[in-house]
């Protein structure tokens, strides 16, 4: 049986309509509705209402009454869509606190990684967890994301590094997204070419290996419709990861790329192959970002990463300037973006790089749905899925002005309120 709620008043709504999503945008483009309402029927948005459409509406309703429920809203809030974290590594086991203090000690990602700690470290600990294990590891991890507004996540494999392992990283995933536990809706990615296990000789022979083995089970299974590598010094090159990534968009992947972490070319390879996205991009140049443009990829920049590791952000200003489509993603990892504090991240990238409120918001809702292909959610209009939040504050400006430590007090998931 169908049910409506009507949501109200809001001191400010930002709906997330009408904005480009490519390029720079201006405060000034946002639409706001002030002193306005939402009427959400089932898991969907009916309606959104004026100040004065819902003040006539409100009178048909009572706090119950038969199907209808009028949630009335009491303090100043601002309502936003919610939160979507378009690149995470939130299913592993084990903690890289080690590697951490090797870092700030002096040590580079790459040199721990080639002396035994890095990707292959938390593979241990990954091989060695159970099916339940992880289950509740995400489990938890999916919750305090959710806490924290993220509505819909992505979630990578990448490090199981076998058939027997990937399967299992994504089968728990799978299982995760299908369950009624309180975590956002899950998207996942088969990262299997994160970086070449010991039992492989080549890296070539690894990802025919992953071609030929993993991804057709991934396939049979429905476990995931993304493919995505790592492109870098001590992972795989340019060369071979074109060979790779056009094998599995062959098979019916969508493809995403590992891009300009702490070298260049994995932007240029993600242009080629015609890539949804390409994520990191710490490193890219004026070049890197025209071959973005010209292959209509979605940048997705990753501050967690460059917080973690001690090193420069990728240049979201200029990306915007040149004008592609910006997305701003947690990276929550074990290495190095273990806070996965969406909101902190954005906002403290948005001050570094002058990015206004409305192109902040907008890499963490509309345009990041884009760069995990739905269209049923991003923003607050007819007919889109009602995830959204309301924050205490009685200006939008706020949710950025302090820094990420301002919470949403209210959370809606496909209408239901959760928090």
């Amino acid at each position: 049986m169908t049910q409506k709620t009507l949501i109200g008043p809001f001191k400010q709504i930002l709906t997330m309509q009408n904005l480009p999503v490519k390029g720079s945008i201006k405060d000034e483009a946002l639409e706001i509705i002030e002193n306005g309402a939402i009427l959400i029927e089932d898991e969907k948005i009916h309606s959104l209402l004026t100040e004065e459409q819902f003040q006539t509406e409100r009178k048909n309703y009572k706090k119950k009454r038969g199907d209808n429920i009028f949630f009335e809203i009491t303090k100043d809030s601002i309502l936003i869509p919610g939160f979507i974290d378009s690149h995470t590594h939130m299913c592993y086991a084990g903690s890289r606190a080690d590697d951490y203090a090797r870092r700030i000690a002096g040590e580079s990602y790459l040199e721990i990684a080639k002396k035994g700690g890095g990707i292959l470290s938390t593979v241990k600990c990954t091989r060695e967890a159970t099916n339940k294990e992880l289950m509740q590891l995400l489990f938890e991890r999916g919750l305090h994301h959710l806490k924290r507004g993220i509505t819909t996540c992505e979630v990578k494999s990448g490090y199981g590094l076998d058939l027997e392992n990937e399967l299992k990283m994504l089968r728990v995933i799978k299982q995760a997204k299908e369950s009624r536990y309180l975590i956002p809706d899950l998207v996942s990615t088969c990262l299997a070419a994160h970086v070449k296990p010991k039992e492989f000789e080549s890296h070539e022979d690894y990802l025919d290996f992953i071609v030929k083995e993993i991804l057709p089970k991934i396939i049979e299974e429905g476990l995931s419709k993304r493919v995505d590598i790592f492109i870098e010094e001590g992972a795989f090159d340019s060369e071979m990861s074109l060979k790779f990534l056009e094998q599995a968009k062959a098979l019916g992947f969508e493809i995403t790329v590992h891009a300009d972490q702490f070298s260049t070319g994995g932007a240029k390879v993600a242009a080629k192959v015609g890539a949804i996205s390409a994520d990191h991009l710490e490193a890219s140049q004026e070049e890197d970002i025209i071959a973005m443009k010209e292959g209509n990829v979605i940048a997705t920049v990753l501050p967690g990463a460059s917080m973690g590791l001690g090193v420069g952000y990728a240049p979201a200003r200029k990306i915007l300037d040149n004008g592609l489509c910006l997305v701003i993603a947690s990276d929550w990892n074990p290495g190095s973006a273990p806070m996965g504090d969406l909101l902190i991240q954005a906002a403290v990238l948005g001050a570094n790089q002058k990015l206004s409120i409305a192109e902040t918001l907008s890499a963490i809702t509309n345009r990041a749905a884009l760069a995990l292909n739905l269209n049923d959610r991003g923003e607050l209009s007819e007919g889109k899925l009602a995830d959204m939040l309301a924050f205490p504050c009685s200006k939008y400006q706020e949710i950025f002005y302090n820094q990420g430590i301002l919470r949403p007090s209210l959370i809606w998931k496909q209408g239901t309120r959760i928090i």
